[in-house]
């Protein structure tokens, strides 16, 4: 349930329809009887849009705001009233479009949204006129000012901000920016900016850690794959790749970072790829909990780089950069050694073609055989399986000789498959290209890690990353839980 200190809920909708009264108006009643502690209501204030739009005279829309507004207070209720196309509407008729505001805060509204509904609005025409409508709004000292922007330029960020510093003292938007055409004012990275930069308090700051966790959540639960690369809270926000980022950021991280990451619940990462350097590896190894000196880190820093010529790319496979640097321990020994492995994919179904149409049916029996020979402990063994693909096939074949020494195995699960084509620096395309398989696993506690293999061959590519996960699952894991 909602935290009714911090929380209210809005019903949303719009004012009275032009012609008729408020106890006529279906939707307001719809909205009154929703038993929301605040209202929210939609008002036309570009002049042109009240003409051509919803047809009616600019007087009666603004006896709609005035009646909706005075009706709802009537009710007890918290009213907001959003201006829609307000920025549109102030330059095509600044005077109507103030009226309209007026209006609403006469009839009592507690608030005035200025909506950038098109999204075209500059920030500096934005803190500009809100600066204006906040002088102007001072006979009702009462009414806040509200922001409400779109992102059809990549400006809803920067355009809540902007009217922040005009006046506003509320911001409207939608967590990781989800909205129609391009999205609507990414809260996420407004209350990073506000709270952080600004210095203003928008949440309370024992909750401030929570936002890389709430965004997380938030794309889980509407489907949506959360960006790398989404400020603040994005995997990649505070990642760092290039060999002399690395080197500085170990000594002083704020020279690389412009905040400390862990208050909005974010991690600094060093990322290794083809422009990393010994402080890559170093730092890496150190954040996993390993010891490593320079000659180590060098050696594993020339595998990456000769395997990156390969078709391989570990700036989002750092299992895979893990295992590279775990197997050059000292006293590291390896769980399980692949001696040898094979496939065999085939179809049951006999060609049938019906002589009076051109569809051929090759039958839909698929078969993906696996056989793998691998050196556990010592012993040598030999494990068959069976399964919807030739991966499917390898991982259960590897997982029905390992399973039994590392149970822990069992709990692991591969999340995702992508393959990528490369084209090889010979030029030469197709069936001869580089293969690029990435493999992401997860844990019953929702812990992923991903690795990474490259080779002409799809399934020796796929059967690299297969053995990285595995094994780095059977090093962090436990039949508990894993720790990556």
């Amino acid at each position: 349930m909602a935290n009714k200190t911090n929380t209210k809920l809005a019903a949303f909708g719009a004012t009275r329809r032009k012609g008729i009264t408020c106890d006529e108006d279906k939707n307001l009643q719809s909205l009154i009887s929703s038993d929301a502690d605040v209202i929210t209501v939609v008002a036309k204030a570009w002049d042109e849009q009240v003409i051509k739009v919803i047809e009616t005279s600019l007087e009666e829309n603004l006896n709609m705001i005035s009646d909706t507004v005075k009706y709802l207070k009537m009710q007890s209720k918290e009213v907001m009233v959003d201006a829609e196309h307000f920025f549109d509407g102030y330059l095509s008729n600044r005077e109507y479009a103030m009226d309209c505001l007026k209006t609403a805060a006469k009839a009592g509204a507690d608030v005035v949204v200025l909506c950038d509904t098109n999204g075209g609005t500059m920030p500096w025409i934005v803190e500009e006129v809100t600066r204006e409508i906040h002088k102007a709004l001072e006979p009702w000292p009462s009414v806040r000012i509200g922001i409400h922007t779109h992102n059809d330029t990549d400006m809803a960020v920067a355009n809540s901000l902007a009217a922040v510093r005009g006046g506003a003292t509320l911001v409207q938007g939608c967590m990781n920016g989800y909205g129609e055409r391009t999205g609507n004012a990414n809260l996420v990275s407004i209350i990073g900016n506000l709270q952080v930069k600004l210095k203003y308090r928008c949440i309370p700051s024992s909750t401030l850690s929570k936002l890389a966790s709430v965004s997380s959540f938030v794309a889980e639960i509407a489907g949506q794959l959360q960006s790398p690369s989404q400020p603040f809270v994005g995997s990649n926000a505070f990642a760092h790749k290039g060999g002399i980022h690395v080197a500085a950021i170990r000594k002083m991280p704020e020279s690389y970072n412009h905040m400390d990451p862990t208050l909005v619940g974010n991690k600094m990462l060093s990322v290794v790829s083809e422009l990393s350097g010994r402080g890559n590896i170093l730092d890496k190894a150190e954040r996993a909990g390993l010891t490593i000196d320079k000659n180590i880190a060098g050696n594993v820093l020339a595998r990456i780089k000769k395997m990156e010529l390969e078709g391989c790319a570990f700036e989002g496979a750092g299992a895979s950069v893990d295992m590279l640097i775990i197997r050059r321990g000292q006293h590291y020994k390896r769980p399980f050694q692949v001696l040898e492995f094979s496939v065999i994919s085939s179809n049951r179904g006999t060609q049938a073609q019906d002589m009076n149409t051109d569809n051929e049916d090759y039958g839909n029996c698929q078969v993906n055989q696996a056989i793998v020979k691998v050196n556990v402990n010592g012993v040598d063994q030999i494990t068959a399986s069976e399964g919807i693909g030739p991966v499917d096939a390898l991982s259960h074949a590897l997982r029905n000789a390992l399973e039994a020494h590392y149970p822990q195995l069992s709990q692991i699960e591969l999340e995702d498959y992508k393959v990528r084509l490369l084209e090889p620096a010979t030029a030469r395309k197709g069936t001869l290209s580089t293969t690029r398989v990435t493999i992401e696993f997860t844990d019953s506690k929702g812990n992923k890690w991903t690795t990474v293999g490259a080779h002409s061959s799809i399934v020796e590519a796929s059967f690299r990353a297969l053995v990285d996960g595995l094994e780095f699952g059977i090093v962090n894991c436990s039949e508990e839980g894993c720790s990556t």
